[in-house]
């Protein structure tokens, strides 16, 4: 049994000021990812509509308001879901999704992803050499990049 207090976690480090604390290493989780958000109006979860190939993930809402945008795939238009304190929602693998706070209020919020471990991730990018409707993510020398599936072009993001 592993017990840990949100507010011992340290935030992670995004490049902004959102709060997002990983509690699955102080909780030694090996199959699921769990992260808490408190993000302040007009934060987001993420820096984009973005799809885990092979993790589901799921939003539990604890305090205020979220507004979801989903797609099933890069080109489709999206949809938006706004999830209250006390609701959650599911995206499964595959699923382009991307999360904010709209409201005035803050949120906060537990994401959970099965399984901890996601390697397949995919942005809503369109690949400026092949025209592929998604860049996928992945770790470069120096951070993060953007990589074509199909062609293998590479982008630096901005973040």
């Amino acid at each position: 049994m592993e017990k840990v207090s949100v507010d011992d976690v340290e935030p992670q480090a995004l490049g902004d000021d959102i709060d997002r604390r990983g509690l699955a290493a102080p909780l030694d989780a090996t199959d699921v990812a769990i992260n808490r958000y408190a993000l302040e109006p007009g934060e987001a979860f993420s820096g984009g509509l973005h799809a885990h190939l092979d993790q589901e993930e799921i939003f539990y809402v604890v305090e205020g308001e979220a507004t979801f945008d989903h797609a099933p795939d890069p080109t489709a238009d999206s949809e938006t879901v706004t999830v209250e304190a006390g609701e959650a929602v599911r995206f499964p693998p595959g699923e382009y999704q991307q999360g904010r706070n709209e409201g005035d209020d803050r949120v906060v919020a537990l994401a959970l992803g099965a399984p901890k471990e996601t390697t397949e991730g995919r942005v809503a990018q369109p690949c400026p050499a092949c025209d592929s409707p998604a860049m996928a993510i992945a770790m470069g020398e120096e951070g993060m990049i953007l990589e074509c599936p199909d062609c293998g072009e590479t982008l630096q993001p901005d973040l």
